[in-house]
Parts: structure tokens; C-alpha cells; sequence
């Protein structure tokens, strides 16, 4: 990481690992027109948000643009709104306000804002700058940051998207202070998850703040906090550099997401990005060690994280679990009629080589995990 104040000067920490620069600064959320300005120029600028994050960004996120330069666009909030139909009514009131290929797409809001925003700016004139300012806790720490887009068909989570790097990330870590408990919970989800799959110092850090963090909401956002953010960020881009397009290495950041991602999509939604990834670790580090993939106490050691943030780690019982295994059959995931998973081998570390760091499992001994 090469941390030093951002070049226009907002502070913070700069994390200089990928192409495109990622900042991390408190109040951030104040400079979004001079850096989307500095680092996407354009002749225009579409703010998209959804129904939760414009009243309390919205216009602070406009504030600093020349006059008649920036609009507001606001979605209904929520993952059953990641839609096609969405993405066609946001592209659609682009084109009705006349922004042409001189615009920039300004992502501000959680993971649903960013995946949706971005994948319109991936197609829109065949591909136009988006900058992300995530306001979420997950979308901070893992969703703004690799470039994926996409958005959700009846068959299962992201199924059309494209990959389409930011040209910059801005990260205001204070947004953390109006989320809910839920939210906030959910978003510790992915930070677990980085801790688990590169860097077990990490992860024992987190779980051991765990409790302070989370009874810290409604005030101002501690510097733990933000070295939370930053490291998780940190974790993400490194893998991202060695594999942008998921053809290897970058498999690994999908722990827990194959059976998170059925759970996800068969609660209709119920369950937050978040908590059903949490499920998926937990039921995959179980997976991992039944197979003789994870040395004894992996799956302890998430469940007992995971417990600490509050999280569930358990197949929901409305769900069976034959129907997760046809579920994950239509995962992009999936490869050759095969569910494959990214697995861990110890706290900090994942199964795999160079030659493939995803792993195919019998049916039965999933299975056997879902029971």
C-alpha cells in the first residue's frame, strides 16, 4: 500500500495497488464533484442512488459541480431491484436527458447501487467512466473495489454483467454511521472473510474488535474503523491485480459466496448480501474440513467469528438443502455440469495452486454439510 494525501488534497490514505486510485478519507463524501472532475472528467455527470442513501448524500454529493452538470437518479433501494428492468429504466432516462458519451456515472450508495450504476456505465455508449463512493460497510470493503458489474435474473445472483474498472474509489468512511445494526453486521461479513482466506493476524484482529465496533454506531467513525476499511481494501486489490478477470487467484475472494449466493437468491432475498455469505463460510469451511481440504478447528474458528458479529452460520430451515445444490447448479460458478468452491486450508490461507483454486465436491458430501 502507498498511503499519503489523496492528489487533491482531501487526506486520508491513498491505496495506490490497482490502476485506478483508491481513497479512504474521512468526509470524503464532501469532495465527490472535484475528484469525479479530477480523476473522470466530463461533460456531464449522472449521480445514481437508490431511496435510502439519496436523501441523506444526495445532495451532498452534487454540491461542488458547475451548475446544470450533475443529476440526481434515484432507484428504489434494495437487491430485488438489481434488475434488468432497472438497468433499462436507468439507460433509458440517461438517453430521455440527453447525456451522450461525454458523462460520467457517479455509483453513490451500497453494494446494489454499485454493481447496477456501474454495469450501466459498462453498456451505456458501449462503456463511459463510473466513479464509486460506496456508503456501505460491505460495499466499502468489498463490492466499489475490482471492477465487477452486474445485475440479477430469476435463475441466480449477477448472471448479466460485465467487468468494468472505476476510474476512481472514494471511500468516506463516516457514511459507516448511519447504517443500521443489520447492515453494519453484514458488512463485517466480507471483512471475516478477508481475514480468513489471506491474512490470519487480520482476521484474529477483527474478531477481537468485533464487540467495540459494533457498539460504536451512531457517532462519529473511529480510526479502527477505518484501518478495518483500509486493510480489507488492501486484501481485495492485491488479489485483484494478480487476476482482474477471475480466471484463477481472484476465485479465492468467492468463499462462502457459492452456497451464500443460492441462500441469497432462494430467501427471495430476505437475507442481506452479507449474512448469507456468512452462512455460506460457515457451512463451506465445514465442507473444507469433511473433505480433508482444512486442517481441524478451520470451521470453528469462522462459526465462532461469526457469532461474535452477530451473524447466522446455519442452513435456514425453510431452505432444504437439495435445493441450494440445484441452486449453486446455476452459479456462474459452476464449470463442466460441476459446483466448484473456493475453500480454505487453514485460517489465512486457501486451497490451491497456480493450477486451479477452485475445488469440485461431491454432491453428497455437500449434502451431507446441508443437513
Amino acid at each position: 500500500m502507498e498511503g499519503r494525501s489523496s492528489p487533491s488534497g482531501i487526506g486520508g490514505t491513498e491505496i495506490r495497488i490497482l490502476p485506478y486510485p483508491i481513497l479512504v478519507a474521512d468526509d470524503a463524501l464532501g469532495h465527490v464533484a472535484e475528484l469525479a472532475q479530477e480523476f473522470a472528467p466530463a461533460h456531464r455527470f449522472a449521480v445514481i442512488t437508490d431511496s435510502n442513501v439519496g436523501p441523506l448524500y444526495g445532495r451532498r454529493a452534487l454540491a461542488g459541480f458547475p451548475a446544470g452538470t450533475a443529476e440526481l437518479f434515484v432507484i428504489p433501494a434494495g437487491e430485488s431491484h438489481k434488475t434488468r428492468e432497472t438497468w433499462a429504466g436507468l439507460t433509458d432516462d440517461l438517453l430521455s436527458r440527453g447525456f451522450g458519451r461525454d458523462t460520467t456515472v457517479i455509483a453513490l450508495g451500497g453494494g446494489v447501487v454499485g454493481d447496477l450504476a456501474a454495469f450501466v456505465a459498462a453498456t451505456f455508449m458501449r462503456g463511459i467512466p463510473v466513479v464509486q463512493v460506496p456508503t456501505t460497510l460491505l460495499a466499502m470493503v468489498d463490492a466499489s473495489v475490482g471492477g465487477k458489474t452486474g445485475v440479477d435474473t430469476p435463475a441466480g445472483k449477477n448472471l448479466v454483467g460485465a467487468f468494468h474498472p472505476p476510474s476512481v474509489v472514494v471511500v468516506d468512511p463516516q457514511a459507516i454511521a448511519t447504517l443500521s445494526l443489520r447492515h453494519l453486521r453484514a458488512g463485517f461479513a466480507e471483512a471475516i472473510k478477508y481475514g480468513a482466506i489471506a491474512d490470519s493476524d487480520y482476521f484474529d484482529t477483527v474478531t477481537r474488535e468485533l464487540p467495540v465496533l459494533l457498539a460504536s454506531g451512531g457517532g462519529r467513525v473511529s480510526d479502527s474503523f477505518s484501518r478495518l476499511v483500509v486493510r480489507s481494501i488492501e486484501i481485495k486489490a492485491d488479489v485483484v491485480l494478480r487476476d482482474e478477470r477471475e480466471r484463477g487467484l481472484r476465485k479465492v475472494l468467492n468463499f462462502g459466496h457459492t452456497i451464500g449466493h443460492a441462500i441469497e437468491a432462494l430467501s427471495g432475498y430476505e437475507f442481506a448480501h452479507g449474512e448469507a455469505v456468512a452462512i455460506g463460510m460457515a457451512l463451506e469451511s465445514d465442507l473444507a474440513e469433511r473433505s480433508g481440504i482444512a486442517e481441524a478447528g478451520t470451521a470453528d474458528r469462522i462459526r465462532h467469528s461469526l457469532g461474535v458479529a452477530g451473524l447466522p452460520a446455519n442452513r435456514p430451515v425453510g431452505i432444504s438443502g437439495d435445493r441450494i445444490v440445484e441452486a449453486m447448479r446455476a452459479d456462474k460458478k459452476a464449470r463442466g455440469g460441476e459446483v466448484e468452491y473456493a475453500l480454505p486450508s487453514r485460517i489465512g490461507a486457501m486451497a490451491g495452486s497456480s493450477s486451479g483454486w477452485a475445488v469440485a465436491v461431491a454432491d453428497d458430501i455437500v449434502r451431507e454439510v446441508l443437513q
